[in-house]
């Protein structure tokens, strides 16, 4: 057979299109998408929050590095949870008999304010100590303020001492709000101006260890086993005259009686 004869071979090459779901436009797409809708959320998150919570998240735009300050200053330690409904909490959904109850407590409560401030009047050793300190029903509960003065009145200087006159109107307040089912909060604060007394310990420690003093005291006068249910130290960051940071009536011992939830 002649070479010419011979048959042609002929190599078909087949090219495969890609599918256009192998493609990279469509995932720009599907990313902006879900960008907008996590946007939608967001937005629609915020507004259901109260006004406290949207006046410190626009103060923290503002200024990041002031969010305390910037925060409500509310009788409870700030959380974004706190506005979300509960499951099962009655409150949230307007039961009357929690509403019953509420109103039950707040008379309690208005009891043991009556109780305090005449006691204040008729005990001689407390009688001095009236004008520094602070009863009143909040929006949480009751809440008892011992408010150091321009010299000291309830703790020594620098420390955690106790003075004797404010041991002795811890004992009365104990016996009192032991007769309560309510938990209690025990709060240290002081002011802005720097602890002196050493180099290892500041105001956060003073806070802490002034408001565990007073539990100490509280617990071995009268409050019943497990009646209180946090002590707090929170320094000079919820200051009760922040226009002036240092003023001395920034530091205090504050308890708070919360309404408990049936």
């Amino acid at each position: 057979m002649a070479k010419s004869d011979a048959p042609e071979i002929r190599v078909i090459k087949k090219k495969h299109a890609k599918h256009g779901h192998h493609g990279g436009a469509w995932k720009v797409a599907y990313a902006d998408f879900v960008t907008a809708m996590m946007a939608f959320f967001l937005v629609m998150w915020i507004i259901g929050l109260n006004q406290d919570v949207k006046r410190a998240i626009a103060g923290y735009f503002r200024e990041p590095n002031n969010l305390l300050d910037t925060s409500p200053k509310s009788d409870n330690v700030f959380s974004l949870n706190d506005t979300i409904p509960k499951s099962g909490d009655s409150n949230q959904q307007g039961d009357p008999a929690s509403e019953a109850s509420k109103q039950k407590q707040k008379k309690e409560f208005e009891e043991a304010k009556k109780y305090f401030e005449q006691a204040l009047a008729n005990i001689p050793d407390l009688a001095r100590l009236k004008e520094y300190i602070q009863i009143e029903i909040v929006q949480e509960g009751l809440r008892i303020e011992l408010i150091e003065g321009p010299e000291p009145v309830f703790f020594v200087t620098g420390s955690a001492e106790v003075k004797p006159a404010a041991r002795k109107l811890m004992g009365v307040i104990a016996k009192e709000v032991g007769q309560l089912d309510n938990r209690v909060i025990i709060e240290g604060h002081t002011d802005r101006r720097p602890y002196k007394y050493g180099k290892q310990y500041g105001n956060w420690e003073l806070s802490s260890d002034r408001a565990n003093a007073a539990r100490r005291i509280l617990d071995s006068s009268g409050l019943w086993k497990g009646q209180v249910a946090e002590v707090r130290g929170y320094a000079d960051k919820r200051l009760r005259l922040p226009k002036d940071p240092n003023h001395y009536s920034n530091r205090r011992v504050s308890l708070l009686i919360p309404y408990r939830k049936e």
